[in-house]
């Protein structure tokens, strides 16, 4: 890694605040902060090759044969249900004190449920970034993302930062609302699959992360329109993404030059088997093979069936020391950015293993 990643550019030291404490109120300095080390910076010079494909291995298959594959929650104080489609929230089990078993286990339960919010996860927080690092190998390589902010010396992992002085995330305020549905990176030749986000600061209330189904979206679908669904592919591209920062955004840089790669409309998920919507209004650009208006027709119904069916979606209230694991690959979630005018702040990290490159639901389709 450079020295440059050691120091935090002079775009960032002007954007971010002087002063910021655990309660929000700027009323102590910067170094006062508990986790200061987990800032984001943006290097300038900070500059990465494109990705390379790798063979991955899910280790929620290894569950599949485990006699009880849920027995890592067999010590949990309380498992409920959030929804009947989609979500879990946990207390009682420590995700640091996990040991392979366990992980693979773990995988296995997010894949099946799309989300898992664990409580009380002090351990693991403060266990720091080499902690967080080996915790993330187990399920992938890890995302290097080409845009955000990462700790320093820490690239690998994403940042989201929004305080009373800036924000450092991916946000469109002529917009009215802030709510963007999407599967992270999904323009990566190999997406996420399980994904971990914790928070170090958050508002007293709001900034809650909703979270929808994109397995129980299909099923919605009449069969007919989902057989030809499952033809399709879709553009996937991170150009607007880097757009956005070169034009002074975010920290302004762009450490790997974007790309976009073709995904199958409908992808199926190597463990569970399960059929999932794999667009996004974020990062879906076109479907191939259809002109324009086809393309947008078909696009816009999807998008607007995903930001308006509520009976397939969860909503995660994040609480002192909460984690929140989800399987990029069946679902998608956004951001709820109604505590903007707080000046509250929100700090957290995500951990972001890749996956296998997604799998077309209809067999033989190449993509």
């Amino acid at each position: 890694m450079s020295t440059a990643t050691q120091t935090i550019s002079q775009t960032a030291k002007e954007a971010l605040p002087h002063t910021v404490n655990a309660k929000n109120d700027g009323s102590s300095q910067q170094e006062g902060y508990r986790y200061a080390h987990m800032l984001p910076v943006f290097p300038q010079d900070e500059h990465y090759p494109p990705l390379t494909p790798f063979e991955h291995h899910d280790p929620g298959a290894r569950a599949l044969n485990h006699p009880n594959p849920r027995s890592f929650l067999d010590n949990a104080t309380s498992v409920v249900q959030l929804t009947p489609h989609l979500g879990e929230e946990v207390r009682g089990v420590n995700l640091a004190a996990l040991d392979s078993d366990g992980l693979d286990q773990l995988a296995l339960e997010v894949a099946r449920r799309g989300l898992v919010a664990f409580r009380d996860q002090q351990d693991f927080i403060d266990r720091g970034p080499d902690f967080y690092l080996e915790f993330g190998r187990h399920f992938g390589r890890l995302h290097i993302h080409p845009t955000s902010g990462h700790p320093a010396n820490y690239p690998e992992f994403h940042l989201v930062y929004r305080d009373a002085n800036t924000t450092f995330n991916f946000e469109r305020e002529d917009r009215i609302s802030s709510t963007v549905w999407h599967s992270d990176v999904s323009y990566e030749l190999q997406p996420p699959g399980l994904t971990a986000l914790f928070l170090f600061s958050s508002p007293e209330t709001g900034g809650d992360t909703a979270y929808t189904s994109q397995v129980a979206a299909l099923k919605r679908l009449s069969p007919q329109f989902v057989a030809f669904l499952r033809t399709l592919k879709a553009v996937h591209s991170g150009v607007e993404q880097a757009e956005w920062s070169r034009s002074g955004k975010r920290g302004g840089v762009v450490r790997r030059e974007p790309v976009e790669n073709v995904h199958p409309v409908v992808r199926r998920h190597p463990v569970t088997g399960e059929e999932a919507l794999f667009v996004n209004r974020q990062f879906t650009r076109r479907i191939v093979g259809l002109k324009r208006e086809e393309s947008d027709t078909i696009l816009n119904f999807l998008y607007d069936h995903i930001d308006k069916s509520a009976d397939v979606q969860a909503r995660v209230k994040w609480e002192p020391y909460t984690i929140v694991l989800w399987d990029n690959r069946v679902t998608a979630h956004s951001a709820i950015v109604d505590f903007a005018k707080t000046g509250e702040r929100r700090h957290g990290a995500r951990i972001t293993p890749q996956a296998e490159r997604p799998i077309p639901a209809l067999e033989g389709l190449e993509l």
